[in-house]
């Protein structure tokens, strides 16, 4: 079906009234994109007069970010869209990349995978102080102990009015590796002295929608993120992602990406597929890829990811495997590559770690990828 080039005003009302029908609630959630810029605007505009009720407006999401809208879209009306004025894919849910956590008691020193790095020799010359790292995952425990002194401004994208409280402990365990603060009683982070803003995507399931990823990216653009860890991913590509993720990089933003935990050899799951982003996959303490790791040339760097100890909710700790686990101490590294060495682009910070990875173990191991070397990276950008 050829469309019109522009989007008249009659589709722009069908596609709104749809998504607040009471049928709408049986329908797929789809991005809409629009392909000419007036087409947006004047989407903008219609929105802006149409009749409100709060109650079906829920249903629809603004993604100004890409200038799209995610909204339940039926069958019937995909079939009548026209073809021309605006692209519609699907808002799919996306996963966070963790395998098995278990309860765990706190243990005393630095944990192993801080050590592996090397990034206690790298903090009497930086420990990330200013670096901001948004956390696009299930929100933080506000109260633990070892978050207290890294916390900074987050946001709840699935209930505005609260703050992004983890009912999940995912993005908890994530904070603690890239910034825990309490050498004295508890445990200690990759970057002690950066800044972790919680942005909650993520439900309880540790699911999200793609369209909550995208307002995830959004924010952390608009709120001078240097660093955004996406412990997350899905099998299939998506055009609105895409689009989120150039647009952060195109604005001088970090995205550091965990690979999947499918044990595959010639594939990575997305984001972190995007070349855009720093996609990480798994080692364990023998220094050798975690059997879970996805693995091949779409991976980046390597990091510990096998049975890591990070803060939990409650105050408490959980031991917990994944390329989750290993993205997030990319992420502390390059806080502390920031702090030592500010303005860098993503472009720069990529190659640097990249050229500055420690061979992996195994006659299996890959040549042209490794292991993340804090000191390595710091001595890289002397050169």
């Amino acid at each position: 079906m050829e469309g019109k080039p522009n989007l008249d005003r009659s589709a722009i009302l069908r596609l709104l009234h749809s998504a607040t029908s009471p049928a709408a609630s049986a329908a797929k959630r789809r991005i809409v994109r629009f392909r000419q810029h007036s087409d947006y605007e004047r989407f903008l505009l219609e929105w802006s007069n149409f009749d409100k009720d709060p109650d079906a407006m829920a249903a629809i999401r603004h993604l100004p970010f890409i200038e799209a809208f995610s909204l339940p879209v039926t069958s019937e009306l995909l079939a009548a869209a026209p073809a021309g004025g605006i692209w519609v894919e699907n808002d799919p849910q996306v996963a966070v990349h963790a395998v098995v956590h278990k309860p765990a008691s706190r243990e005393k020193g630095i944990p192993w995978g801080v050590q592996e790095i090397r990034a206690p020799q790298a903090w009497s010359s930086t420990t990330g102080h200013r670096v901001k790292v948004g956390i696009i995952d299930t929100g933080v425990d506000f109260s633990h102990p070892d978050l207290k002194q890294s916390l900074g401004r987050g946001i709840n994208l699935l209930n505005r009015g609260t703050l992004p409280h983890d009912d999940n402990g995912h993005g908890t365990h994530i904070a603690g590796t890239i910034a825990a603060a309490n050498q004295v009683h508890g445990m200690i982070g990759v970057a002690p002295r950066a800044t972790v803003h919680p942005v909650k995507a993520f439900d309880h399931n540790g699911s999200a929608f793609v369209s909550d990823i995208v307002l995830g990216i959004d924010w952390c653009v608009r709120s001078g993120m240097d660093i955004v860890n996406m412990s997350f991913g899905m099998k299939t590509r998506s055009k609105s992602l895409l689009t989120a993720v150039n647009n952060a990089f195109n604005a001088g933003v970090i995205i550091v990406a965990s690979s999947g935990n499918d044990g595959k050899r010639k594939s990575i799951d997305y984001p972190a597929r995007y070349p855009q982003t720093i996609a990480v996959g798994a080692t364990n303490r023998l220094r050798r890829i975690a059997p879970f790791s996805n693995r091949g040339m779409y991976i980046d760097v390597y990091a510990p990811g096998d049975k890591i100890l990070s803060s939990w909710l409650r105050g408490k700790y959980n031991e917990m495997s994944g390329t989750s686990m290993a993205t997030s101490h990319v992420s502390g590294a390059i806080a502390l590559l920031l702090a030592y060495r500010p303005g860098m682009s993503p472009t720069e910070i990529k190659a640097v770690v990249k050229r500055s990875m420690l061979p992996l173990r195994g006659t299996k191991a890959p040549r042209l990828t490794g292991e993340l070397d804090v000191m390595r990276m710091l001595q890289a950008v002397e050169r």
